[in-house]
């Protein structure tokens, strides 16, 4: 489908733009992710039938923009959310042409790296709601919808919104780079993690790192770690700690809440042992789903590290 002729056409017709090859209907649900009476229930609306003023972007894009709904697609999110800290990537997967503004159709556009080429998914702007709620990513801020429109087109490609629900945070990674990809085991990690976690924080890289839970998916532990989820790394730094140095790293859960509640947590003692200067930079202490940990703590906690780049 070409975006820019479809455009034109709905424009010059003063119709909002219809894709009948990913249609409001369940079949782009997927028959299986809710029960039947539920998949019977879901609505489809358009932004700009529920918010007076929609856009895409507000105010630049964010890991924050973004929480998780009802569809078990954390792996796609984490991807997401390491993809908004490297602008060089984002434009790729996000053009620029499009929004609620100029030229408006209900007619959108993403771009995804599929077996060597970039593939353009061009979709409508009827997004699924059950009982008056979103059924995929709800935005942080409510007028705000690159997040949910992109996942919408993830599910395109995918085949259905079902297809999205379980997955792996290194075909994401990929499939919005077009990069190299690896992962570590942290339950044999390399010796030098801290420095490939330093280096690969200054060299821009994605990364993302997942917890086990095989039996036991979705399930929060007491330290505010959830099993079998998917989070995104979203830095890794050297600080002063009382009289030495301390690795320590910051992570993201797509929900867009829930934390890890020990070491290094928003309100942790350990952060009274840190110079005021650095504490302010680091710790931004909100339920917002991210936090910090230490090297220690993130080997027991987490079972695997993704990172990508574009080059090997």
């Amino acid at each position: 489908q070409d975006f820019n002729q479809l455009r034109a056409l709905c424009l010059s017709q003063g119709l909002l733009f219809e894709d009948a090859t990913f249609p409001a209907h369940v079949s782009s649900i997927g028959p299986n992710l809710l029960p039947a009476d539920k998949l019977w229930q879901i609505q489809w609306k358009r932004p700009t039938e529920f918010q007076r003023n929609p856009y895409l972007i507000t105010g630049g894009v964010s890991r924050f923009d973004i929480m998780q709904g009802e569809i078990g697609n954390c792996w796609m999110l984490a991807a997401l959310g390491s993809l908004t800290l490297q602008k060089q990537f984002l434009e790729n997967v996000l053009p620029k042409d499009q929004g609620f503004q100029d030229d408006y159709a209900g007619i959108f556009h993403f771009r995804f790296w599929q077996y060597g080429d970039w593939v353009d998914v061009v979709i409508d702007d009827r997004l699924p709601f059950l009982n008056g709620r979103y059924l995929s990513v709800h935005p942080r801020t409510s007028n705000e919808f690159w997040p949910s429109l992109l996942e919408k087109a993830y599910a395109k490609l995918r085949g259905s919104y079902q297809n999205l629900h379980g997955g792996y945070l290194s075909d994401a990674l990929i499939d919005l780079t077009g990069g190299v990809q690896m992962q570590f085991s942290l339950k044999d990690p390399p010796p030098d993690l801290e420095e490939i976690l330093k280096a690969a924080d200054k060299s821009q890289c994605l990364m993302g790192c997942s917890t086990s839970g095989q039996l036991r998916r979705n399930i929060e532990l007491r330290n505010g770690i959830v099993q079998g989820h998917a989070y995104t790394v979203t830095g890794a730094v050297k600080v002063r700690y009382k009289n030495g140095w301390k690795h320590i790293i910051r992570i993201w859960n797509p929900w867009g809440h829930g934390e890890w509640k020990g070491p290094w947590s928003d309100d942790s003692p350990q952060w009274e042992h840190v110079e005021p200067k650095w504490r302010e930079a680091l710790l931004r202490n909100k339920d917002d789903g991210e936090f910090w940990m230490s090297c220690e703590n993130f080997q027991e906690q987490f079972s695997w590290l993704y990172i990508c780049n574009s080059t090997p």
